[in-house]
């Protein structure tokens, strides 16, 4: 074993050439990041073990219709000292969207006429047409074909479809083939109609100020559309700060290239473009971890671009994002009077069995039988060490069929349980066991996090420090006709939080209403 482990050190050293070390160390990369990059694709990670999934009672907290009416009332009076973020993952480009709208063309590019009337169900793009008109970029498309002396009504009409496509999707029309989901017109109201990010502010100002009356944004965004979100920004803020009352305060930040991943060929050796250089390719959602240490605020929420509605609608997702708030700082200052106990030396054994009573009924930490035997002071430090760390309090919304992560009871290789929430990705469904516990799961992760990422002391935690290496993901992609391999960094609210505190609560399905399709807006909460 150590000869292998030797020999596949010395064949990762040479497979860099003095050129490629240059090209790491100018992506602000280590030469040792990326070989251990090369040899997650040799080993591939690990499939993660499932206990339990997370249900009511038994990992998942269910409130009460009074709880849940008095943590909503305590939420102002929780974070009247708080300093509060809103952090808004906004660099997915929106194409994806658009795929089959983009199908559809390239069958009309190709002199295929599909016959709409077979297919005319909510995801069809027959639908997208019959309703054309309903969509809050309808105006804006409008005019532009206006513009290039085309009457759009005549096109549908006469069921010209492309030059409708071209002008949505195409550079010289409204380019949503191209712009990121934040930047596109998502509503319609009687006298406007708003854009993604234009709904961020208005949430943000309801829930999200502080005693200040500011209201703290974070937008990720690519390199490409930073300065457009910037433009829109600068127009937008004015207005809802009058609107509402409020100072907003919004900056931005890139995926740093440093969390890039190298590519491989099938015989995992480094994949290379044309000219002979390395190709590296973004980490995924979890490269975002480096920008959520890089902000400082006592209460940071964590909401996806997309899932977001028009005002009518928005009032469930004000009152869970102050209940999972509230939560969090009941949570976070019993856990902040332990550590500091633990800290001073004032505890004795009767205050080891009830803090250990509420890690395993409040905190769902399993708490083993060896850790109840051992002495005092060993309990003290296991417990301290458990207990210091970010805590995340998630919404969990009842499984509906809906893909995406879900809520579960894991084991790790040294038998420690905890909470995580769990790509299918992650998880061997060629083992029956792991297939039933799937099965059992009632609940899935809309993405609606509030974290906590200061320590009992008033410091920031590295956040960097609690990541799950093991729980990257490798997927086959191609470039320039050649089929290669990509790693995808773990997961942000999944590797990337693992070894945090992690509490999941029940939230309504009203709360959780992402635009995977163009479609998607038509639903009845995006009217």
């Amino acid at each position: 074993m150590a000869d292998h482990i030797s020999d596949l050190k010395e064949n990762l050293n040479t497979m860099f050439t003095q050129k490629d070390i240059a090209q790491i160390e100018a992506k602000g990369m280590r030469l040792k990041q990326v070989e251990n990059q090369i040899q997650n694709f040799k080993t591939s990670f690990p499939f993660i073990k499932l206990k339990a999934a997370a249900t009511s009672g038994k990992g998942l907290k269910t409130f009460s219709s009074d709880e849940i009416l008095e943590l909503i009332a305590d939420y102002d009076e929780a974070m009247e000292d708080k300093s509060l973020l809103k952090f808004v993952p906004a660099s997915g480009a929106a194409s994806r969207m658009f795929k089959h709208l983009f199908e559809f063309r390239e069958e009309l590019l190709n002199g295929i006429t599909p016959n709409l009337a077979k297919d005319s169900d909510f995801n069809s793009v027959a639908y997208f047409f019959i309703h054309l008109d309903k969509f809050a970029f309808y105006p804006d498309l409008l005019l532009k074909m206006k513009e290039k002396g085309i009457n759009l009504k005549e096109k549908i009409d006469q069921k010209d479809y492309l030059p409708i496509l071209n002008a949505l999707l195409d550079p010289d029309g409204l380019e949503y083939a191209s712009l990121p989901k934040g930047l596109l017109k998502f509503h319609p109201y009687a006298d406007e109609n708003r854009l993604a990010i234009e709904e961020h502010l208005a949430e943000g100002a309801i829930y999200g100020k502080n005693k200040n009356n500011e209201v703290h944004l974070h937008f990720t965004v690519s390199p490409e559309h930073q300065a457009k979100f910037e433009k829109v920004v600068d127009k937008l803020a004015e207005k809802y700060a009058s609107l509402y009352k409020v100072k907003y305060v919004i900056s931005f930040s890139q995926q740093k290239p440093s969390t890039d991943t190298i590519s491989v060929d099938l015989n995992n050796e480094p994949f290379r473009e044309k000219d002979g250089s390395l190709l590296f390719r973004p980490g995924g959602h979890g490269a975002l971890i480096e920008n959520l240490n890089d902000l400082h605020a006592d209460i940071i929420f964590i909401k996806n671009i997309d899932n977001i509605v028009p005002d009518k609608h928005r009032q469930a997702t004000y009152d869970y994002k102050k209940l999972i708030g509230s939560y969090l700082i009941e949570i976070q200052d019993t856990v902040f009077d332990y550590l500091e106990s633990l800290d001073i030396g004032y505890f004795d054994e009767d205050l080891m069995k009830v803090l250990f009573d509420f890690m395993e009924k409040e905190l769902y930490i399993h708490v083993p039988k060896y850790i109840r035997i051992k002495e005092l002071m060993e309990q003290v430090d296991w417990a301290y060490q458990m207990l210091n760390r970010p805590i995340r309090v998630c919404g969990m919304v009842k499984n509906e069929g809906e893909p995406g992560g879900g809520p579960y009871l894991v084991e790790s290789e040294n038998g420690i349980e905890s909470l995580q929430i769990v790509e299918t990705s992650q998880i061997d469904f060629s083992d029956p066991s792991q297939a039933e516990i799937v099965k059992n799961a009632t609940h899935f992760n809309p993405v609606d996090l509030v974290c906590g990422v200061y320590n009992f002391k008033g410091e920031k935690f590295d956040l960097k420090a609690f990541v799950d290496p093991k729980t990257g993901f490798i997927s086959l992609k191609s470039k320039n006709g050649k089929d290669l391999k990509a790693q995808e960094l773990p997961g942000l609210w999944n590797g990337a939080m693992a070894d945090w505190i992690s509490i999941f609560v029940e939230v309504p399905i009203q709360t959780f209403n992402p635009v995977k399709i163009i479609n998607d807006l038509l639903r009845p909460m995006h009217r």
